[in-house]
């Protein structure tokens, strides 16, 4: 019998269970956690700009697997469109098995083409949350050293030059 009851009180369910902690669910993985169980079908892709002698801008598009931080793709050009993008990643996977994820910024670039492309291919699409850039730190990260070692010793002069300085840096 407890003091409340020699008083003479009565106390409801609700009233006891509204005070009460609350159980939590089971947190979801985090997504170090996730990288971690699915590296291995897991691939990232990033646009990134290169300014040319003429202060014109160039876009590379990075695409990498996860499991070996593997470059499967460094495309380059001027104006990346809506049906660029999704042939790059065709030309990424070619015949090779393709990736169970890919995680993506949300750049106004990857339009409802890129979408459809990764749907017919069975990639499901992960984009990070908008403005954070650590999301995908293993693509920013290859994308900074590709910056540091090469492209900030070198002045690039059109598209075809950046697409050499990249392929020689890949080999």
């Amino acid at each position: 019998m407890c003091c409340i009851d020699r008083l003479g009180i009565e106390i409801d369910q609700t009233s006891v269970a509204k005070y009460m902690a609350k159980r939590r669910k089971r947190p979801s993985q985090g997504w170090r956690t996730f990288l971690r169980n699915y590296a291995d079908g897991v691939a990232a892709m990033d646009l990134f700009v290169v300014p040319t002698l003429t202060f014109s801008l160039l876009y590379g598009l990075l695409i990498m697997r996860h499991d070996r931080r593997r470059i499967l793709w460094l495309g380059v050009t001027a104006c990346p469109t809506a049906e660029w993008i999704p042939r790059q990643l065709d030309e990424a996977c070619g015949w090779e098995e393709t990736p169970i994820y890919l995680i993506r910024d949300r750049d106004g670039a990857y339009g409802d083409v890129f979408k459809r492309r990764l749907r017919a291919m069975g990639i499901r699409d992960k984009p990070t949350a908008p403005r954070s850039p650590w999301r995908n730190g293993h693509c920013e990260r290859l994308i900074g050293s590709i910056r540091r070692e090469c492209l900030d010793h070198i002045v690039i002069v059109g598209e075809q030059h950046l697409r050499q300085i990249l392929l020689s840096y890949l080999n």
